[in-house]
């Protein structure tokens, strides 16, 4: 390469480098678009338009949400994943996106593609048992799946899902095997477990208020520490409390395309914190029984690289195979 073409390169790169400032630092200039890679209505719709709201209220131009579901989330990742890395593109999704991603063949990467910027809430699980099950708490559970391997049924949302996992990993972590029985949702293994049909499932408390407030089914422990059952319902200790080293909850993020440079995502990770320190957005995720995250800059591509590693090796142990 010729010294003419070289300093001709480095000068164009010195011109393009305070335009590409500007436009970071003007950002956002036009509307910004928000994907929930699943249908409205869902746990991931309820932590996005609240942030979506806040922002657009704070920095001056809409964030206007896209549902694009289908697939586990992974269509909807998948437009944001070819999107241009240019900030006016983000994705808020939950836990299930390193399951989705360790489990199914994808056109995307979960990091090669996309930039973890802010864990936006957290929320624990919640151990729930049918009010008939002889087990009590987390130490007569295991004692009893010892004993009678295989007898206990638990229920999640469907095969590959994240209820599936994360039971499977309280599994191995207790050393007992229990007996998967899938649905199609969580609602109707919520009805199952009230009436008996399966004794145990793991799910937030989102999924089964009305059923944990009327006591038709039991919660025996929480997933990990910061979750809140609803008013009335005596407070339960966590499963590491209980004795078996076991923690994990479910966290919702916002995510960008892979490439948006680092002082724009530290912008965008910035005006999350902000919006999700508002205390009307705290009461709304709190019916989620979520409460709102304030993560460091670089805490949430931490947390979904473990996410990756765990589940990668959760699958493999439990031999979990998607529907």
């Amino acid at each position: 390469m010729s010294h003419a073409i070289t300093t001709r390169r480095v000068l164009l790169g010195s011109l393009a480098a305070p335009a590409l400032a500007s436009a970071q630092a003007a950002w956002p200039n036009r509307p910004v678009k928000i994907v929930v890679p699943f249908p409205p209505g869902g746990s991931n719709d309820t932590i996005a338009r609240p942030l979506a709201e806040r922002l657009t209220q704070r920095l001056g131009q809409p964030f206007v949400i896209e549902n694009r579901g289908g697939a586990g989330g992974s269509i909807g990742a998948g437009t944001v994943a070819q999107a241009p890395a240019d900030g006016y593109t983000l994705m808020v999704t939950s836990s299930s996106f390193p399951t989705s991603a360790v489990l199914q063949k994808t056109p995307w990467d979960a990091e090669g593609s996309f930039d973890a910027v802010a864990v936006l809430a957290r929320a624990p699980f919640f151990l729930m048992v049918n009010p008939g099950f002889a087990a009590q708490d987390v130490q007569a559970l295991v004692k009893l799946s010892k004993e009678q391997p295989g007898s206990v049924d638990y229920g999640t949302s469907g095969a590959g899902g994240i209820n599936h996992f994360i039971t499977e990993y309280f599994c191995l972590a207790a050393g007992i095997r229990m007996n998967h029985i899938p649905y199609r949702g969580t609602a109707p293994a919520v009805t199952d477990l009230m009436a008996g049909n399966i004794k145990l499932m793991i799910t937030t408390v989102a999924s089964a208020n009305a059923a944990i407030r009327e006591g038709r089914v039991r919660c025996i422990a929480a997933t990990a520490e910061g979750g809140e059952l609803p008013p009335g319902v005596t407070p339960v200790r966590t499963v590491k409390q209980q004795g078996v080293d076991y923690e994990v909850s479910i966290w919702w993020g916002l995510l960008t395309p892979k490439g948006v440079p680092e002082a724009l995502r530290r912008t965008i990770h910035q005006a999350c914190n902000e919006a999700v320190a508002d205390a009307n957005l705290a009461r709304i995720y709190d019916a989620e029984g979520a409460k709102p995250a304030n993560t460091s800059f670089g805490e949430f591509q931490q947390v979904l690289h473990a996410d990756l590693e765990r589940w990668r090796q959760v699958k493999t142990a439990a031999n979990i195979r998607a529907e």
